[in-house]
C-alpha cells in the first residue's frame, strides 16, 4: 500500500496526441460514459473518464483513466487537466467545485448555472414556472402539514419527491393518505432529505423529447419517443413515439428546444413529459446528458445521441438526427430475480443464432435484479408505418423477447434455443 488516494494511485498517461484531436473528460464511469467512448474512438477522440474504481463500465474500456469520487474537488481537477471540455455520465457533481473549475478556465458543457436544474428537482419547477413551461402544480416541503394542505388544496394522490439525488423511481413516493404522507415526510426530514410536492397527473403514457445544443446556440432534435416504464425504471423505449399527433410532437420538440436555449445547456439533453388524458403535455423531468430514452439512436438515427453529445459540448456543426426506419424499439435488458447459469456469452450466441438483425449493447456489469445491464435495439423493416399498429407491435414484441432471454436465459414464445422448436 502506497497511502495514495485513489485519485492519485492511477495517473493519467501523458496524451501526446500526434493528430492534435481532442481530450473530453467525462465525469462518471458508467454505461453512457462507456458508449460516449465508442463514439469518440470513431471521431478520433479520446475520451477521458473520472471513474470511482476500475471495474466501471467506462473505465474497463478507456484507456485514459482517473480513478476518483466525483465529489473530490482535486480528483475533478486532474481529470479536467488538459482536456478540451468536460462534460457528464450523471448530475451528481457539485456545482460549487465546478464553479471553481470555471473560473480556472475548463470548459464545463452542460455549465452548472444551467446543471443545477437537472440536479435540483425544486429549482428545475420554479424556473419552468417562471417560463410559463407546462409543469404540475408543486410546492417546497419543510413539514409534514405543508403536503396535508397542499393535497387538500390541489388533490389526492400527491407525488412527494427528494429534491435531489433521486432517480428511476427512488426519491419518489406517491400516496393518497394524508397519514401515510406525514409519515414520510417526517422519516425523509430526520434523514435530511429536502422534500417537494406536486400534483399527481392523470396521463396517458410518458413520451420523451431529446435534443442537443452547442454554444453557438445550433439545436437539433429527435423524433419524440414514447417511454413505457416498470417499477419506475424506463423499460421500453418506442421510437417515434407512436399514434402522437404531429403538432403535439413539433410542441415537444420545440418546447424542449426552448428549454434547452433559455437555460444555457450545451450538451444532450432529455425532457420527459406526461402526455395527459386530455391531449396536452406537462413536463416531468429534465437530463442533461445522454440518457435511456435515447438509446435507440445508436442504430435508428442517422447521428447518435452519445455522437452528438460530443459534437456539442466541442462546438461542432451537429449531427442530422432524423431516423432510419420507419420505427426502433430499444428494450433495457434488465437483471432477472437470479441470474442464468448459462453465461452471457453463450445467451449472446443464441441469440444471434435465431435474431441475427437485434443489435446488443453491453455495459460490462454484473447481474443482479432490475439493474441495468444492457440493451438491445431492433429495427422495423422499411415500408412499414409507425401508424400500423401491429407492425409497431411486432417490432416491440421482438425487441422485449429479445431483452428477456439476454437477462433471462428463456424465451417469452417458448423457444427451444437448441432444437429450434416453440416448446410450449
Amino acid at each position: 500500500m502506497t497511502g495514495k488516494s485513489d485519485s492519485e494511485s492511477r495517473p493519467t498517461p501523458p496524451r501526446d496526441l500526434p493528430s492534435g484531436m481532442p481530450v473530453v473528460t467525462m465525469i462518471g464511469g458508467g454505461q453512457l460514459a462507456r458508449m460516449t467512448h465508442q463514439a469518440a474512438i470513431e471521431l478520433g477522440q479520446t475520451l477521458r473518464v473520472l471513474a470511482g474504481s476500475i471495474d466501471e463500465p467506462a473505465a474497463q474500456v478507456s484507456p485514459d483513466v482517473v480513478l476518483g469520487s466525483h465529489t473530490d474537488l482535486a480528483a475533478l481537477r486532474k481529470a479536467a487537466l488538459g482536456s478540451n471540455a468536460l462534460t457528464f455520465d450523471h448530475e451528481h457533481v457539485p456545482t460549487e467545485h465546478l464553479d471553481v473549475l470555471v473560473s480556472e478556465g475548463v470548459n464545463v458543457q452542460p455549465p452548472p448555472q444551467a446543471l443545477v436544474y437537472a440536479q435540483d428537482k425544486l429549482a428545475m419547477r420554479r424556473k419552468l414556472s417562471e417560463m410559463g413551461a407546462p409543469i404540475p402544480a408543486f410546492a417546497e416541503v419543510t413539514w409534514a402539514e405543508d403536503v396535508v394542505r397542499f393535497g387538500a388544496e390541489h388533490g389526492w394522490p400527491v407525488v412527494i419527491k427528494a429534491v435531489r439525488g433521486g432517480y428511476d423511481g427512488r426519491g419518489v413516493w406517491i400516496t393518497d393518505d394524508s397519514d401515510e404522507a406525514e409519515a414520510i415526510v417526517t422519516e425523509q426530514l430526520d434523514k435530511g432529505v429536502t422534500l417537494m410536492v406536486e400534483q399527481a397527473i392523470d396521463f396517458t403514457r410518458e413520451l420523451s423529447a431529446m435534443v442537443a445544443r452547442s454554444p453557438f446556440g445550433q439545436g437539433a432534435s429527435w423524433p419524440v419517443v414514447e417511454t413505457v416504464q416498470r417499477s419506475g425504471q424506463c423499460a421500453v423505449v418506442l421510437a417515434p413515439a407512436p399514434q402522437l399527433s404531429t403538432a403535439l410532437a413539433a410542441e415537444a420538440e420545440q418546447l424542449a428546444l426552448r428549454v434547452a436555449s433559455e437555460l444555457g445547456v450545451v450538451g444532450a439533453m432529455a425532457v420527459e413529459l406526461f402526455e395527459t388524458t386530455d391531449g396536452k403535455l406537462i413536463v416531468n423531468e429534465l437530463a442533461m446528458r445522454p440518457h435511456n430514452s435515447g438509446h435507440w439512436t445508436q442504430d435508428g438515427a442517422r447521428t447518435s445521441q452519445f455522437e452528438q453529445h460530443l459534437r456539442a459540448v466541442l462546438d461542432y456543426p451537429l449531427g442530422d438526427p432524423s431516423p432510419i426506419a420507419p420505427v426502433t424499439v430499444m428494450a433495457n435488458i434488465l437483471g432477472a430475480p437470479e441470474a442464468p447459469t448459462m453465461s452471457m456469452d453463450e445467451r449472446l450466441h443464441h441469440l444471434f443464432a435465431r435474431m441475427p438483425d437485434v443489435k446488443v449493447h453491453l455495459y460490462g456489469k454484473g447481474e443482479r435484479k432490475d439493474r441495468k445491464i444492457g440493451h438491445v435495439n431492433v429495427l422495423g423493416a422499411a415500408g412499414g408505418s409507425i401508424d400500423d399498429p401491429q407492425y409497431v407491435a411486432s417490432v416491440r414484441e421482438r425487441a422485449e423477447r429479445a431483452a428477456h432471454w439476454m437477462s433471462h436465459a428463456e424465451w417469452t414464445d417458448g423457444w427451444n434455443e437448441h432444437t429450434g422448436a416453440d416448446s410450449k
